[in-house]
């Protein structure tokens, strides 16, 4: 095959030799320990602490979300209910090596049964138990080649501790023949900034050989093998003007005709601030305090909170930075919120519902904004996560409003919200769509349960209706439409958004120069002729497919300047 096939990350195209990364280190023996449970036991713990530590030190020579990454591998590391594992197959005569494996191999198992995203995970736990099992055996763990030159990097998958240090000088592009886009690896080569395509599939990705020249290309997701003379020019070509835009001083966001559409960030920490700026990113669209509260056994106080919320504020003045209440609950949930089991979490006692039945924490939060608001020069505005109702919307906005904050929203995520936005917007500053939750609801398919993973796509024309009723609920109040979900750095999509009625988008800061780029080549006519090709499709596939293809039959456009 001249062409293999995948999930391509990005816009970004690349050429080079292949080099394959060597598979992982061969299962140990199920032979009995010669030298007793106790001394195994502790063979185990001093291998799996010296595991820890070292993602941890990755993690915070990577920083950003791959240091979120490896910090939870860390965690699973170090897991108990996976150390009992461990033990209990010690205690009955196995060696530290041959526990590990089975144990491991045990679990990731039961992942790969449930698929989708926490199938995904799958990779994480072999990258553990290899670099534990090579602890035990006094090797080196498997990683990343070093050839000597630049190359393209194949492998079945990557492991977060990998990918977060692969050096950009030699690895030209990635490609996996596992995963997916939630994958790891997606995420973490969306954040570097990475050529890749993950999801080959083993029976194509098992054709590449070390040293044949492929070419690379996120934005199709194809790899090109034994590429024509012309076919590499071309590619070079792209990858210049590619080089070009991105070192360019970045623009404001703004379609073909000038008309503006902020692309702001997502962050998750303060720190991350620096890096969003540097890419041009024009404000905050979401800032999850979640990192505030995750890592504690009791609420922050309001002095920890100020701090951190002013270092975020000084590096945005005059800027627009949103800020996310506490959204914890179902995949979050904390002991001093709500520790209360929950058959069902992600329709439980979540976002506002929670903060609602633990009102201190939300006006300790919203008192420790205010007064960083005052230290700072940006413009801050606040919203509440998971509002369903317009009582919802009253009740917060209210409150902010008692603190001095003068811009309060909400996040529209539930389809109930979205049906009724222009009641909604009647009392909101703004509204602010999560795509991720959004899809979610409306497919009623649970973002955790991998299961049902393949309805977790936010291109399906429900969602991009129900995008839509809010988009023209905006437009008839002259309220601000934001998109921070993942399918705002989706630059295709992010440009339907935008004919759907979105006003900003915010998404990962590397994400942000593919997407000013594929708003600068359209239009606002155009932009909805594409809303409406996806609207009138019957999934979201079809809506995917027919947006590329109408895409392909427009002119592009350079966006018109003024002097």
């Amino acid at each position: 095959m001249s062409e293999l096939r995948g999930v391509g990350i990005g816009l970004g195209v690349a050429q080079g030799p292949v080099v394959r990364m060597a598979e992982a280190m061969p299962a140990p023996e199920n032979t009995p320990s010669t030298v007793g449970a106790e001394t195994e036991r502790a063979r185990v713990r001093e291998a799996v602490a010296t595991v820890a530590r070292e993602l941890n030190d990755r993690g915070e020579a990577a920083g950003g979300a791959a240091q979120d990454v490896l910090e939870a591998q860390s965690m699973i590391a170090e897991d108990p209910t996976l150390q009992e594992e461990v033990d209990e197959r010690i205690d009955a005569g196995a060696t530290a090596e041959w526990a590990v494996h089975d144990a491991f191999a045990g679990f990731r198992a039961t992942l790969e049964a449930v698929g989708g995203y926490l199938g995904e995970r799958a990779a994480d736990l072999d990258d553990i138990a290899q670099r534990v099992l090579a602890h035990l055996r006094g090797v080196d763990a498997p990683g990343v080649p070093n050839p000597g030159h630049p190359f393209v990097l194949v492998a079945r998958d990557l492991a977060p501790a990998d990918t977060a240090l692969l050096d950009l000088d030699q690895v030209l592009a990635l490609i996996t023949t596992d995963g997916g886009p939630t994958s790891h690896t997606a995420i973490l080569a969306r954040e570097k900034g990475i050529v890749a395509i993950v999801g080959v599939g083993v029976a194509d990705g098992t054709q590449l050989v070390t040293g044949e020249t492929v070419i690379v290309d996120a934005a199709s997701g194809v790899v090109t093998r034994e590429p024509t003379e012309d076919e590499k020019d071309r590619a070079a070509q792209r990858a210049a003007a590619r080089q070009s835009a991105d070192t360019a001083p970045p623009t404001p966001g703004a379609l073909a005709d000038g008309t503006p559409v902020a692309l702001l960030a997502n962050l998750g920490k303060p720190a991350d601030a620096a890096d969003a700026v540097v890419r041009g990113a024009e404000g905050v669209g979401l800032f999850r305090t979640e990192f505030l509260f995750l890592s504690s056994a009791q609420a922050p106080t309001i002095a920890q909170q100020r701090e951190s919320y002013r270092e975020l504020l000084a590096a945005f003045p005059g800027k627009k930075v949103v800020v996310r209440m506490l959204d914890a609950g179902a995949d979050k949930p904390l002991a001093f919120l709500n520790d209360a089991h929950e058959e069902n979490p992600a329709l439980g006692l979540r976002g506002l519902r929670a903060l609602r039945a633990s009102e201190d924490i939300l006006r300790e939060q919203l008192t420790a904004l205010a007064e960083a608001d005052a230290e700072t020069e940006a413009d801050l505005w606040v919203m509440a996560p998971m509002v369903a109702t317009v009582e919802e919307t009253i009740y917060f906005t209210g409150l902010a409003r008692e603190y001095g904050l003068q811009t309060a929203g909400v996040m529209v995520e539930i389809p109930a919200s979205a049906l009724l936005a222009d009641r909604v917007l009647a009392h909101a500053d703004f509204a602010s769509i999560g795509t991720n939750d959004l899809t979610q609801y409306t497919m009623a398919a649970d973002r955790m349960l991998g299961s049902v993973a393949g309805f977790q796509d936010p291109w399906h024309p429900a969602v991009l209706r129900l995008v839509r009723e809010v988009g023209d609920a905006g437009a008839r109040l002259g309220k601000p439409i934001g998109i921070c979900g993942e399918a705002a750095a989706d630059p295709l999509l992010a440009v339907v958004l935008v004919g759907l009625g979105a006003t900003s988008l915010s998404m990962a800061p590397p994400a942000l120069a593919d997407v000013r780029h594929a708003l600068s080549e359209r239009t606002p006519s155009e932009a909805r002729s594409l809303a409406e090709a996806a609207l009138a499709a019957d999934d979201a596939s079809s809506a995917r497919t027919a947006v590329a293809m109408l895409a392909a039959e427009l002119p592009l456009h350079k966006k018109e300047t003024t002097s």
